[in-house]
């Protein structure tokens, strides 16, 4: 079985800078694309960007140019920089990654809460 975790999140003024961690655990796995998404109070839940396996990026228009996916192949780690944070951004972050063992399954994390002060 495998495990996504988050961690980094926290409580921010605005103006200020986040770095969210995604951490996949197990064993005999393969990562494909992965994905951070975002889910605000009373919001449905909306995609922040993905990244390939090759590193390819996708972006919201929302975050382009204040938020970076990158990841660690080696570390099994996905991360998301968050620059310029706005009170809009406050959410709880959630990341997500199509996984293969036996077969390709899309894997979620718990969640990690964001806020972002005025």
């Amino acid at each position: 079985q495998v495990q996504l975790v988050e961690s980094g999140g926290g409580l921010v003024q605005a103006g200020g800078s986040l770095r969210l961690s995604c951490a996949a655990s197990g064993s005999n796995f393969r990562i494909n694309a992965m994905g951070w998404y975002r889910q605000a109070p009373g919001k449905q839940r909306e995609l922040v960007g993905t990244i390939t396996s090759g590193g390819s990026t996708n972006y919201a228009d929302s975050v382009k140019g204040r938020f970076t996916i990158s990841r660690d192949n080696a570390k099994n780690t996905m991360y998301l920089q968050m620059n310029s944070l706005e009170p809009e951004d406050t959410a709880v972050y959630y990341c997500n990654a199509l996984i293969t063992i036996a077969a390709p399954k899309l894997y979620w994390g718990q969640g990690t809460q964001v806020t972002v002060a005025s």
